[in-house]
Formats: structure tokens, sequence, C-alpha cells
């Protein structure tokens, strides 16, 4: 008699990620969802994130550690002890669920119209340069991105520190970690690129000192909650918010990946520059060549064939899907037991639909209620 021994995929293997013991290898991608009415987090948020606690590890939407860095409409923020207090309504329901929590913190720098802003105080950047294309106001609709400041030196030390007491309050919330958002053309990565980073100082110019603002804010992070709790997202070639290509992509993100390294932090969350041709497939081998910690790979990625490719062939240790979170709360289940996925509706992923901001939010059922 033959006895047949059913393997269990790599995704849904346990996995320890810096401090943090984790069930599965499946991330919750961080996904920007506009719920957070007055940039604080409230009882709908913290139900929606309880929802998919099953989730290996969540990482949370963006948020601002400072008002300067609130760029969009209803963004949370983590800089005052109010959203401090709602962020921990969130922790205390996903880890009562089993689940572990990194904060996002993303700083929108020169991403933003004073609309959005608390006080409608000016946004920041490495340079006076606005972004190409419009932002959406609750107010006004659609308006064009504002000039930012350029940040001299005691900006670029609040900004950093701001960076540091946001991780400091995501610890004492009762995050398991922070997430430091250097991709998808946000402030951090506004300083790696010379399109939106003109600088003529120490922060600007050369691939190093482009980089510079990162790798120290990084530094400073570690120094404070530790590197084991801190991570960071990059996002080569990607071209989102007028990031466009430049001579030394490759050069940056290998320096990137080389001092992070040094630094021991607890994963690099990469969106795969693969999906942008043969280029970016180098500049991921090249990354993961000089980063030998724990990368996330985020893009695209769907069904359990797909992770189990990326996991046993070592190009990925845990992976990270987005939309498909958003319509399916029970994502984990579903691929374990092989069911069909729920379809999400793209006009409320950023708003709230007619019966208000909990449709298409929070009223996904799970599968073993679906008919």
């Amino acid at each position: 008699m033959t006895t047949s021994v059913t393997t269990t995929p790599l995704a849904l293997t346990p996995i320890t990620v810096g401090a943090t013991a984790l069930q599965n290898r499946i991330v919750m991608a961080p996904m920007t969802r506009n719920r957070a009415i007055g940039n604080v987090p409230n009882a709908m948020m913290v139900e929606y994130y309880r929802q998919r606690a099953s989730a290996g590890l969540i990482i949370t939407e963006g948020t601002a550690p400072s008002a300067d860095g609130t760029g969009y409409a209803r963004i949370p923020g983590l800089h005052t002890s109010e959203q401090r207090d709602g962020w921990k309504q969130v922790t205390d329901a996903v880890h009562a669920e089993g689940g572990r929590i990194f904060l996002q913190i993303m700083h929108t720098g020169r991403i933003f119209n004073t609309l959005n802003t608390p006080g409608g105080i000016a946004g920041v950047a490495p340079s006076a340069i606005a972004a190409a294309g419009d932002i959406w106001t609750d107010q006004q609709q659609l308006q064009p991105h504002d000039t930012p400041e350029a940040l001299d030196a005691d900006g670029l030390a609040r900004v950093q520190q701001a960076f540091v007491d946001s991780a400091k309050l995501a610890i004492d919330a009762g995050f398991d970690g922070i997430e430091l958002h250097a991709a998808n053309g946000y402030l951090l990565q506004q300083f790696l690129n010379p399109h939106s980073n003109q600088r003529t100082d120490a922060y600007g110019g050369s691939v190093e000192g482009r980089a510079r603002f990162v790798l120290e804010t990084a530094r400073a992070v570690a120094r404070v909650i530790g590197a084991d709790r801190t991570a960071i997202r990059l996002s080569p070639w990607n071209q989102y918010n007028d990031q466009p290509d430049y001579d030394e992509i490759d050069a940056t993100y290998v320096l990137l990946a080389r001092e992070l390294q040094a630094l021991g932090i607890a994963y690099l969350h990469l969106i795969d520059p693969a999906g942008y041709g043969a280029h970016g497939v180098a500049t991921r081998a090249a990354v993961r060549e000089h980063f030998r910690g724990t990368i996330i790979l985020n893009g695209g990625i769907r069904t359990l064939y797909t992770m189990q490719d990326l996991l046993a062939s070592g190009t990925a240790d845990l992976v990270a899907v987005g939309a498909p979170f958003i319509s399916n709360p029970d994502l984990v289940d579903r691929l374990r037991q092989g069911l069909p996925l729920s379809q999400g509706n793209p006009a409320t992923f950023f708003a709230p639909g007619a019966s208000g901001f909990a449709e298409g939010y929070t009223d996904y059922p799970a599968a073993e209620i679906i008919s």
C-alpha cells in the first residue's frame, strides 16, 4: 500500500522576521484606504485590520509621521497621542486574533495639496519642485500638486526626528515593528531620484549623496526601536508619482541593499522590479545578492503556485499580496482550501460607497458565508 504525503506549501509555513514570529509567509501589503476621518484611526479601521489578521504579517496603510507629511485626504497619522490611542485599538484587535502587524511610516513629501494637510501646512521635499499630475481633495476634487518647500538643514533634522518619534509611538501603540516607505514616489524615494532631488549639498548630487537621508533615517529609527523591528520598502524602476528612470538606478539600489544588510533590518520589502522588463530582473537579482536578510516581494502575486516558485527559489522569503486582501479578508484560508477569490469594487477602494465608508471596506464576507 502506498501512503501519500501532503507537503504544506512554503507560503503557509511559519517564519521569524527580525524579532517577530509569523504564522505564515503571506503578507498583507500596505494599501491606502482613505478611511481615517480627521487623520485618526477609528473603529472601522479596527474592524478592517482585525478581519485580516490571518495574514502572516499585516503592513498598515501609509501613515504620516507629521502634519507636513499628510498629503492625501483621510490618511492616518501617528504623531499625536490621539492617533497613538487609535492605533492601539487596531494592534490589540489584530493581536487578539493571533496576528502580527507593522506600521508603514509614509511621509508624502511633494505629493500633496494644502487642502489635504492639517491646517493647510505646506509639504516639504528635497527640492522645491512640484510633482506632475493631480491629487484628490474632498473640498475641490482633483487639484494640481502644490509646490513643496525645500528642506534646509533644520528641516532635514526635524523630518528625520519625526520618523523616529513616529516609530517610538508605534511601539508604544503595540506594533510589532515599522516599515519605512521609501517607494512609490514619496519623500524618502524623492531623495533617491535626481528628477526630484536637485540638491547640491551632501544630500544630493551623487548616488551616495541622494541615498544619505534614507540611510540616516533608517539608522536613526533602528537605534531607537531596534534594527530587528525596523524595515523598509523600495521600488526600483517604478515611475509612480512622477519618478522617471535615471542612469544610476542599479547603483542606487545596490548601495541601499548593501548598507541595509549591514544595519541588520528586519526585512526589505521590494516592489518587484522584474515587472519592468529585463533591466528590472537584473536589479532584483542584484538586490538579492547584496541583501541576504529577509526579503518580502510584492507585485501581482495571487496564487500559491506563484508563491511557491518565488519562495522555493530563494527569490523571496515572504510574499506580499495587495488588492485581493481588500475583498477577501480570509485570503489565507481561501488559498489554503483552494477556494475562489472574490472580486473587489475599485470604485470603493479609496472612497465611500453610496451607503457610507464601510461599503467596500469592512463588508466583504468570509468564504463560509458566501452562498
